[in-house]
């Protein structure tokens, strides 16, 4: 009685802000980085554990899982992830994810993204890694406000500004947005739908871009000014940020014949800018792809 799980993080975000109502959202950027849980669940005891000791709340959502499917039981359970912690890329929404996922599987109960929402609802604001593909997702609710599709292939090519950012309070600052601030962020949403469904990456860059410069008055990054330049000398599409994260990152197009030549020099300046340079792709499109809907 074995559970495995896996759960996709995500290069910050596309897009983060507030609807009218006070609603805040945020548009993932899935990247092939993951979090994996195994569960070995144990009949003999009622106590679980959790490898490695410091995963607190994955510990509290396979404890809090097995007591909503009534399973009198215990076991071990190991988290393993190739997402740095604390920079904004889900990395803990992830681990929570795959938890569930593991130990759902388990007891022979796999939870639905649905009902994974449910779950981890209590403990933190969650990203939106249950679900396949792009999402809209409201992360203070927990709750999925609308599938946007796959993006096609991407490339990100990113620095690092040091540090990490504690996501729980940086969801609990006060955000200083104005009405007209709202109405952007709605008319952002709209135009990702459409480039998304659409494959346009030009428009994704566009769009994610705006958000970046926009969160600067609530996590600002020191590099974003340098590294519009090299977006811009490279004919890359755009920036991509992690709000609540401290990673910045350039967007690539796959697809364009100049791609190559693009990632060479985008690398080589982001070398020179911050002495590294990260390189993440876009979540591979699956066969079928899902259709935009709002719940």
């Amino acid at each position: 009685m074995i559970g495995t799980g896996i759960a996709y993080g995500t290069f910050g975000e596309l897009l983060q802000g507030r609807l009218t109502g006070s609603v805040d959202f945020l548009v993932t950027l899935p990247i092939p980085r993951s979090s994996r849980a195994v569960f070995h669940l144990d009949l003999g005891t009622d106590e679980v554990e959790v490898r490695p000791a410091h995963k607190l709340k994955s510990l509290r959502a396979a404890k809090n899982l097995l007591e909503l499917r009534g399973a009198r039981c215990g076991g071990v359970l190991t988290v393993e992830s190739d997402l740095p912690e604390g920079k904004g890329f889900s990395s803990s929404s992830a681990d929570l994810v795959a938890t569930a996922r593991a130990v759902g599987e388990a007891v022979g109960a796999t939870p639905d993204p649905a009902e994974i929402e449910a779950l981890l609802r209590p403990i933190e604001p969650t990203d939106g890694v249950m679900y396949d593909g792009v999402v809209a997702f409201l992360h203070r609710e927990v709750r999925l406000l609308a599938r946007l599709g796959h993006l096609p292939p991407m490339t990100i090519v990113s620095v690092d500004e040091g540090g990490k950012v504690d996501t729980i309070a940086f969801n609990r600052l006060p955000k200083p947005f104005a009405p007209a601030d709202l109405r952007e962020y709605e008319r952002l949403l709209d135009t990702l739908v459409v480039a998304v469904a659409s494959g346009d990456t030009r428009e994704i860059g566009r769009v994610a871009t705006r958000s970046a410069v926009l969160n600067q008055r609530l996590n600002p990054k020191r590099t974003i000014e340098p590294m519009r330049a090299v977006c811009e000398a490279v004919g890359g599409l755009g920036l991509a940020v992690a709000h609540s994260g401290t990673a910045v990152g350039l967007l690539l197009d796959d697809a364009d014949p100049r791609f190559p030549d693009q990632l060479d020099r985008a690398r080589r300046a982001c070398v020179r800018l911050a002495g590294h340079a990260h390189v993440y792709h876009s979540l591979a499109v699956p066969e079928e792809v899902r259709c935009f809907t709002r719940t």
